[in-house]
């Protein structure tokens, strides 16, 4: 074999370089004299010529400003001019482009439904007592949950009452086709509570169980049972079940000594007050109120005829009411799955405020009001009222036209459940976390009722 052959030339590790070897890779004297030669040849630049043609452009570009000057000055003269001739507008007088719908400015509660007036030439094939009752719930001649839930189910009853079904159909599978618009009507002019749809759909499960009776009953028969099912659930589920919330809630107040706060006006919670004072207990009532309905106002009334002391407050004094207060009794619109309570706007400020101060709250609700929705703020469902009702019009009577300025006027509130003692019902009183097993059983009871209205 052959022996690898070692360049020699090359210099050891450590070693100066030698100049046989710089000559083979950086090249001889005479190559870098070729190469700077060839760097010589390059023609270079002629700094005569281009300051030559900078001097013959400086003339051109000169002319251009003065022209673009004097051309700038005779616009501004005659803005100037249109300017003086034109009127100045009156300062209190806005622009039509700044008018803006209050329902079309931007928000995060433009979801929310609001009150339509409703139009009685558009809906002539509709009951006159539908009618009647859509204008009281637009104008809101009747407000409370109990209130609007015995109107919905008492017009209900009418146009059940007063129905003929066509010659071609009976009346169990022609009623619920036949009173389809005029819920629709009801719910298009104003919201439903939540309270009002549970009750919607126990008169819907009672129209379809008419349909699965063997064998089929006569168009009386089944008039008069579907009129006696609501007229029952207004007896167990509210009239009764009002009487035993307040014997429930008598046994939570004092005999001498207490004083009670409430918000607005309940039904229930009036019947409450009322009856204790019947019975000889001794106490007084903080009634606090709020704008723009102000409904404590006709429970102060009812309450100082009774003979029961009294004492009104605004909602932005609340903390003050609560100085001398031992407990707080409330009303409710609904009872949520999770055991929030929702109610009118103000009630959840009411209960956290009293919760502050290591006051028990105490609400009282027919156990129709629980429903298996679940909601844990006052944003993803509720109803916007008439936003004129809280603007004052001496110093917002040109709100409409200002971009930014938004009024909402929402009408309930949530409050959660670790702000609720307790809650008092006519199968007893239960703690709020109990909702959805009273729900469960309800259901249970009257059948499956889980199609939203």
């Amino acid at each position: 074999s052959t022996p690898i052959q070692h360049n020699t030339s090359s210099p050891s590790i450590g070693q100066p370089m030698g100049s046989s070897y710089g000559e083979q890779w950086l090249g001889t004297e005479d190559t870098h004299i070729r190469r700077r030669s060839s760097l010589n040849d390059i023609p270079r630049s002629n700094n005569k010529q281009t300051s030559k043609k900078k001097s013959e452009r400086r003339p051109t570009q000169e002319k251009q400003q003065a022209e673009k000057a004097r051309a700038d000055s005779l616009r501004r003269v005659q803005q100037q001019q249109q300017s003086s001739t034109t009127p100045d507008p009156a300062p209190n007088t806005p622009k039509k482009k700044d008018t803006v719908s209050s329902l079309s400015r931007k928000s995060i509660l433009n979801h929310l439904p609001v009150s339509k007036k409703p139009n009685a030439e558009l809906h002539k094939n509709l009951h006159p007592s539908v009618l009647t009752l859509g204008l009281l719930f637009w104008d809101y001649k009747i407000v409370g949950s109990n209130a609007r839930c015995i109107s919905v189910l008492e017009t209900l009853r009418k146009v059940i009452e007063d129905h003929r079904p066509p010659n071609n159909a009976t009346f169990t599978r022609d009623i619920q086709k036949h009173l389809e618009p005029h819920i629709d009507f009801l719910l298009n002019i104003r919201n439903f509570s939540l309270s009002v749809r549970e009750m919607i759909r126990y008169v819907k499960k009672a129209m379809s169980d008419l349909v699965a009776i063997h064998p089929p009953l006569s168009d009386q028969e089944a008039k008069k049972l579907l009129t006696s099912s609501i007229s029952q659930f207004i007896t167990a589920r509210i009239t009764v079940a009002d009487q035993l919330i307040v014997q429930y809630g008598l046994s939570k107040i004092e005999d001498e000594g207490d004083v009670i706060l409430t918000f607005a006006k309940s039904s229930v919670v009036e019947s409450l007050l009322l009856k204790a004072k019947q019975v000889g207990k001794c106490f007084s009532v903080v009634i606090v109120d709020s704008r723009p309905l102000l409904e404590g106002k006709n429970l102060l009334k009812r309450l100082t005829q009774a003979g029961i002391p009294c004492q009104y407050t605004l909602i932005s004094s609340i903390y003050i009411a609560l100085k001398d207060v031992t407990k707080v009794i409330l009303g409710s619109h609904c009872i949520l799955n999770n055991g929030s309570s929702y109610s009118r706007i103000g009630s959840a400020i009411v209960a956290m405020a009293a919760t502050d101060n290591m006051i028990p709250v105490m609400i009282c609700a027919e156990t129709y009001k629980f429903t298996n929705r679940t909601q844990v703020d006052s944003l993803v469902m509720n109803e916007k009222g008439n936003p004129e009702d809280l603007v004052n019009q001496g110093v917002l009577v040109d709100w409409k036209h200002m971009s930014n300025l938004n009024v909402i006027n929402l009408l309930y509130d949530v409050t959660p459940a670790k702000y609720i003692s307790l809650v008092i019902t006519e199968i007893g009183v239960i703690p709020c976390t109990s909702a959805p097993v009273i729900w469960r059983e309800y259901n249970e009871e009257y059948g499956k009722m889980t199609d939203y209205v």
